[in-house]
């Protein structure tokens, strides 16, 4: 029986949550297996061989190597996870944050530092009217 999800109504929202897990468990063990040097060499030096390596979904795996970071996270990554990944690149978090809200880092950064997004038109799509 599914569960009720009322947070599915928030625009623009990912929750990580049971199902999702389900969902990229292989996406998320293959992003877990780049903390360990020699999986990182083998997957730079070969992306689709190592991939193919992982039970995962062919829409998860051009993801990874579209670098498509929301894409992921809608097929069942988890961001934390993920962060292996963007690591492998030599990427920093904030770089990979940026990316997956479409500004720049200096953007991002310095929206971060005045305290984050806007709660506005963030709100339930019933509370804006749109549902």
């Amino acid at each position: 029986m599914a569960l009720d999800k009322p947070y599915k109504d928030i625009p623009g929202t990912t929750i990580f949550d049971a199902d999702m897990a389900r969902q990229g468990f292989a996406l998320n063990q293959f992003s877990l297996s780049l903390m360990k040097a020699p999986n990182r060499e083998r997957f730079k030096a070969d992306e689709r061989a190592y991939l193919d390596e992982w039970p995962m979904t062919e829409e998860q795996k051009q993801a990874v190597l579209d670098r498509d970071y929301n894409r992921m996270m809608a097929l069942g990554g988890n961001v934390y996870f993920l962060a292996k990944i963007f690591s492998t690149d030599g990427l920093s978090f904030q770089h990979a944050a940026a990316t997956m809200t479409g500004m720049s880092q200096e953007e991002y950064r310095d929206m971060m530092l005045a305290g984050g997004r806007s709660p506005e038109g963030n709100l339930y799509k019933e509370e804006n009217n749109d549902g």
